[in-house]
């Protein structure tokens, strides 16, 4: 059964990735374009040319998760810049993607890491 880290971090990969790759030719990316390791709980996104099909990387305890989602309609608000880093953002950053929004919500409301109660 699946069971993602409470602590895993989702790595976009930014510009476009080959859809033909499938496990090994994107944990590679992710070790040698990267320099990340492909076997820690994180999760790593790939987007298509086209913005409308997602492949997410994850390793599981004994082997890899290979998650696909392809629209139907629309596109992907996926960074475009390019760059040998791939682009962190929180778990709820990427559903707000898969959800077709843009990363940055300025509407919705800031994470609140509450102590005590008043």
């Amino acid at each position: 059964m699946l069971s993602l880290a409470d602590n895993a971090t989702v790595y976009l990969a930014c510009g476009s990735t080959d859809m033909r790759k499938s496990i090994d030719g994107l944990a590679a990316l992710v070790t040698h374009t990267f320099e990340l390791d492909p076997f820690s709980q994180n999760l790593f996104v790939f987007c298509n040319r086209g913005r409308d099909k997602l492949k997410i990387l994850y390793w599981d305890h004994n082997g890899f998760w290979l998650f696909y989602r392809r629209l139907e309609r629309g596109r992907f608000r996926w960074p475009k810049q390019t760059a040998s880093e791939p682009l962190c953002v929180s778990r709820r950053q990427l559903q707000w993607l898969l959800d077709g929004l843009d990363l940055q919500q300025r509407q919705a409301h800031e994470p609140v890491t509450a102590r005590t109660i008043v």
